[in-house]
């Protein structure tokens, strides 16, 4: 059966991807970009099933008023995908407040307010799909990552409790855990902080000569990761979680082991904080 999405970032990365297999598939995609000329090629092959509409998301009163659009002008929208983010790379230290905020602003605040902006239009509609794209950094952690892992941390924190709350509507949430996959993420859309000296011996700087010298060649297949994407939609439950790529499968699961591991070591410790029987 024929299905309507809402996806943000439709121009590169996963958002393209996906929005070629859905409509090369026959579906309908409501898209958003920050450069509607980016859509021309896919516009003239596909005219009426591919609905866009010029979307920064750090403009929080333009994401409600693009999804009330959407929703008004297709009817319904089975599934939403919020897609759209960037990586900013350097140490904590280095940033300037400026890409500090806008960093969250998008990855963060931008992917909520979008999945907020969509609540209303699922519930009324009697349902539908949240596909949140988050990170294998938004369970494991890189120096020279600290404020890209806050927003996908806070995302998968905010799509976890989500999912409890609005299960009961039929709205099924999952998060995606890519890892990296040869997309424009790390070589054009990805931002670098400034430099401090004191940190040239830093693990953090690895981020700026790789991405500088172009010296890692990701291992993910994008086009077959976005096709796992596609076909989440079809699952029943929604499952929670996907990890894609071998290395977001190594990496993830050695650190929750070694959280795990640290938290069961504490145990005593924190059971012994509690009041005692009867007080």
């Amino acid at each position: 059966m024929k299905q309507t999405w809402f996806i943000t970032g439709v121009n590169s990365g996963f958002g393209r991807h996906m929005t070629e297999q859905l409509l090369a598939r026959g579906d309908r995609v409501a898209g958003t970009v920050r450069d509607l000329d980016s859509m021309t090629d896919l516009k003239a092959r596909h005219g009426a099933a591919l609905w866009l509409a010029k979307l920064d998301l750090t403009d929080t009163p333009a994401i409600r008023r693009v999804v009330d659009q959407a929703f008004g002008e297709l009817g319904r929208i089975d599934v939403v995908v919020s897609n759209a983010g960037y990586g900013l790379f350097g140490a904590a230290e280095e940033m300037t407040d400026e890409q500090i905020t806008h960093q969250i602003d998008t990855n963060l605040i931008g992917s909520i307010q979008t999945v907020r902006a969509a609540l209303s239009h699922l519930r009324t509609q009697g349902g539908g799909r949240i596909i949140q794209l988050s990170s294998m950094g938004g369970q494991a952690t890189f120096p020279a990552g600290s404020l890209y892992h806050a927003g996908k941390w806070g995302i998968e924190g905010f799509i976890d409790a989500l999912g409890q709350e609005v299960a009961g509507f039929d709205i099924g949430c999952t998060l995606v855990e890519p890892g990296a996959a040869r997309t424009n993420f790390r070589y054009q859309s990805a931002q670098l902080s400034p430099k401090l000296d004191a940190y040239d011996a830093s693990p953090a700087r690895m981020a700026h000569r790789m991405i500088e010298e172009r010296t890692s060649i990701p291992i993910g297949d994008a086009a077959k990761m976005a096709e796992i994407m596609i076909a989440s939609a079809d699952q029943h439950p929604a499952p929670k979680r996907i990890a894609l790529g071998s290395d977001a499968y190594n990496v993830m699961h050695k650190q929750l082991s070694n959280r795990l591991a640290a938290l069961e070591a504490q145990k005593e410790l924190a059971f012994s904080t509690d009041f005692g029987p009867g007080m």
